[in-house]
């Protein structure tokens, strides 16, 4: 008989969940449908994975039990947390006690369904991407105990160790999936981030309890301009105005109270009156999925807060470009990152593009006034972008170091955002051809940074995220023979790596294509999710 009352509570609720989510998910607005009390109970059971198991996740973390720190917290708990800290902390102690033995007793490691997928170099890359897309397909989840946030609609992962729906990564699969005409899926992963808007108040890095401290580069207006290009424009941005407003205000929250100079939360008050946004995280601990790396780290520079390690370090995860020199007082020194400090060039052009979304669809509902208050707010950022992320000696948008009050001198592909997103002058962009071509270009398409230091968001990567952007971004203003360049270079570059080893991969050494990337926290992946989706819309357009 089973006299564990968490353990009792714990079944209750996930078997009552689990009953309303299936009878009464309703197909019309995707949105799973739990009482509020049912899910602030259910989400009080399912933490972070450091608050859940406390000295657990810290002592397999620190010990390297796996290889890779993100295999724990992605591991299924076969009993409550409850019963797994209470049995470790009475065996931990035992002469004969092995902590591998048990976390293997008590959790179910990850899988990943692409492990049984065999690649046949004969077809061509389109070919191999199409077959692919189921193995990366996940179905609309079960809530069952672990870190995995439940979704209500399908969706689809990037691949690899990423067993999870990534937040930017997203967009371009769905270039990917509208090129192959699978609007209804596309239309899917649209709705999952606007159930996350809902529920959380902002979309998660990605799908994982563990995520719920920061974002990543907020894409979801573009989602809605590519969903309504395959659909009715109007409706669509009806349909998904309360969401973006709910992000829009997620990414401006305390704007209104900061005084010239001061920033917080993810809002900076420039001098002359402007706002301006950076990457922040609500979280100053170690990151659950990569806790030795991090405690690690700060453990270098005892002179410095190791909150303020953390908060910076999850920050630049938030950004997407983790890591990079774009984020370091010294650009090959991890133990310099200072992110919430820097005013980035492409999240600014990326808010540029929410509140211009914003206006259209405040014009849509007929709310004119609202419409010209986002259109206002939209051309004022677009001033501060000139005047503060603009290098006029550089030629190029650069981040903006609020502690030297200039810029990072960090040349990076962040500059290609202005353009993609129309906030250059023609001169500018003249500008900023010049620069990709004479420093950037490279036999596999465009390095992320100059910066040769081992990171993987720097020399001499490439990533597909950014390639696309650059061509798209320089074919707004005319460069359609760099544009043209870039694309042929990196399509070529992916075709040649596939024949050689049979994937798709996350990243490309660009500079020596006889190469394959490396650099970061975690080997190269394969699947994979963005560079199919690049690759299918730049082949075909």
């Amino acid at each position: 008989m089973i006299k564990n009352r968490d353990y009792i509570f714990f079944l209750i609720i996930t078997c009552t969940l689990l009953a309303v989510c299936s009878c009464k998910k309703e197909a019309k607005n995707h949105t799973l449908q739990i009482t509020k009390s049912q899910e602030a109970q259910f989400l009080k059971k399912e933490l972070n994975p450091i608050e859940r198991y406390e000295e657990l996740l810290v002592d397999v973390q620190m010990q390297r039990i796996f290889e890779d720190g993100k295999t724990f917290v992605d591991c299924i708990p076969k009993f409550p947390a409850d019963t797994i800290l209470k049995n470790y902390r009475a065996e931990k102690e035992r002469a004969d006690f092995d902590l591998k033995t048990f976390v293997l007793i008590n959790f179910e490691l990850p899988i990943s369904p692409t492990t049984d997928f065999e690649s046949d170099t004969t077809r061509t890359v389109s070919e191999h991407i199409e077959t692919l897309w189921p193995y990366l397909t996940r179905n609309a989840d079960e809530i069952v105990p672990g870190s995995r946030i439940a979704l209500p609609n399908k969706y689809i992962v990037p691949g690899g160790r990423f067993q999870e729906v990534y937040y930017w990564d997203s967009y371009f699969i769905l270039l990917g999936l509208k090129e192959t005409g699978n609007d209804s899926l596309l239309k899917n992963i649209v709705d999952n981030f606007a159930y996350q808007i809902a529920k959380f108040g902002f979309v998660p890095n990605g799908n994982r309890t563990y995520y719920l401290s920061r974002s990543q580069p907020p894409f979801f207006a573009e989602m809605v301009e590519l969903l309504a290009s395959v659909q009715n424009e109007k409706e669509t941005y009806l349909k998904y105005k309360d969401a973006l407003e709910h992000e829009y205000a997620f990414w401006m929250k305390g704007a209104r109270t900061l005084a010239p100079g001061d920033s917080k939360m993810r809002v900076v008050k420039m001098k002359d009156g402007s706002v301006l946004n950076r990457f922040y995280s609500n979280t100053t601990t170690p990151r659950a999925e990569s806790y030795y790396e991090d405690v690690t780290t700060a453990a270098k520079i005892p002179e410095r807060d190791a909150e303020d390690v953390y908060l910076n370090i999850s920050a630049a995860c938030e950004s997407g470009w983790d890591f990079s020199s774009r984020w370091f007082s010294e650009p090959d020194k991890l133990t310099t990152i200072k992110t919430t400090r820097i005013i980035p060039a492409d999240l600014n052009a990326l808010i540029f593009k929410m509140e211009k979304t914003l206006a259209k669809m405040r014009s849509f509902a007929g709310d004119e006034r609202g419409a010209n208050n986002m259109e206002t707010a939209a051309e004022i950022r677009k001033k501060a972008i000139n005047t503060y992320l603009w290098d006029a000696k550089t030629r190029i948008y650069q981040d903006y170091d609020l502690d030297k009050n200039t810029f990072t001198n960090v040349l990076s592909l962040a500059t290609v955002y202005p353009l993609y997103f129309g906030l250059a002058s023609q001169e500018q962009a003249d500008s900023i051809a010049e620069i990709l071509q004479e420093k950037f270009l490279s036999p596999g398409g465009l390095s992320t940074t100059l910066n040769d230091n081992s990171e993987q968001w720097d020399y001499p990567n490439g990533w597909p995220p950014l390639q696309w952007i650059s061509i798209r971004g320089l074919e707004r203003y005319g460069k359609n023979e760099l544009a043209t360049t870039i694309k042929s270079r990196w399509l070529a570059l992916n075709e040649d790596v596939y024949k050689r080893t049979g994937k798709m991969l996350e990243k490309y050494n660009v500079v020596d294509t006889s190469l394959l990337a490396g650099g970061g926290e975690y080997p190269n992946q394969d699947g994979f999710g963005w560079t199919n989706g690049v690759y299918l819309d730049l082949k075909e357009n």
